[in-house]
């Protein structure tokens, strides 16, 4: 891979989910959960991903990790599809990228220790050449996210939200991946402890120089982390951008409503709040046309007919609106 080649790059993904009726199973229809998503992520940066639950951005992080199939498209990592790997090949790979989960205290086992639970990769991987070894490298991993060596003889239910979620961290980094895909990685968690985390995030991003896949729900924290942002809608991506100018200058009204909800402590600053009609539409029966059309305040008889492309609107900034160009909003 040459050094300005992107570390993911993620073309045109589909991913459908088959909707079944009657004893047979025979399929009646398709969810189209992820509807023909592009981006990129280089080496050592953080890449946003927002948008209302249903929109597809858990699937899209699932579908990159391959716990979900894909049904058409590509998904490369350091220049090789990742669709095309199995069985070993996806094995001995799986080390490039590690996720961090939503949910701290389901997603480590309550019968493990946190020893075991981080240690679990690297017999795996079979990273260190013994067990004195390994325990020194979870003795390492724990201390490097503010946990004290020793916890690795206790249990995920001594600990709290936050340090479970460190612990989940730690658990990513023991085969030091190039990629982490984090899942809303701080909503279980109170404010507090959700600046804890990011700070955190960012302190071993400048350490080991690895990339993240932010997905979250809140723009407010996902434009305190990333470098750029994608706003999902219905599967498909509406808007993409450096993160100051997605949040400060949104050209999507979907986006532009989102941003309208984050509070600001300066009343004056705070923008006019945007309500938006109905909800989002069933991924199984997109309407036509623009997919955000129905809840659109700003919407004309071509949205509902016609697709916007996701285009350039002002320099590395792109929109999937026909009237992007006159909707900067500040």
């Amino acid at each position: 891979m040459s050094a300005d080649a992107p570390l993911l790059e993620v073309r045109e993904l589909k991913v459908y989910f088959p909707v079944k009726h009657g004893l047979l199973g025979a399929v009646r229809g398709w969810v189209k959960a992820i509807d023909g998503v592009s981006f990129e992520i280089a080496a050592g940066e953080t890449l946003g991903l927002v948008g209302e639950s249903g929109c597809g951005k858990t699937t899209l992080g699932r579908a990159i990790a391959r716990l979900v199939k894909i049904a058409s498209g590509s998904v490369r990592l350091d220049g090789e599809d990742m669709a095309e790997w199995t069985g070993a090949q996806l094995r001995a790979r799986r080390r490039k990228w590690q996720m961090i989960f939503q949910d701290p205290y389901n997603s480590l086992d309550p019968l493990m220790t946190v020893g075991d639970i981080i240690g679990e990769a690297l017999e795996i991987h079979r990273l260190g050449s013994n067990a004195k070894e390994r325990q020194a490298r979870i003795k390492e991993l724990l201390e490097s996210v503010g946990l004290d060596g020793a916890h690795a003889r206790s249990y995920p239910h001594e600990f709290s939200g936050g340090q479970r979620q460190r612990i989940g961290i730690a658990r990513a980094l023991a085969v030091d991946p190039k990629l982490i895909i984090c899942d809303e990685p701080v909503s279980a968690l109170d404010v507090s402890v959700q600046a804890q985390i990011i700070n955190l995030l960012q302190d071993l991003q400048q350490q080991r120089g690895v990339a993240y896949l932010f997905v979250a729900h809140d723009l407010a924290v996902v434009e305190r982390i990333s470098r750029r942002v994608i706003v999902m809608y219905l599967g498909k991506v509406v808007e993409l951008g450096p993160a100051n100018a997605v949040v400060q200058t949104p050209r999507h009204p979907y986006t532009q409503a989102l941003v309208s909800a984050v509070p600001e402590i300066d009343e004056q600053t705070q923008r006019a709040r945007i309500i938006l009609s109905g909800e989002m539409p069933s991924p199984m029966d997109p309407p036509a046309g623009c997919p955000f059309h129905p809840r659109c305040p700003m919407a004309e008889g071509r949205c509902k007919e016609e697709i916007p492309l996701l285009r350039e609107i002002t320099s590395r900034h792109w929109a999937a609106c026909h009237f992007a160009d006159r909707n900067a909003s500040k």
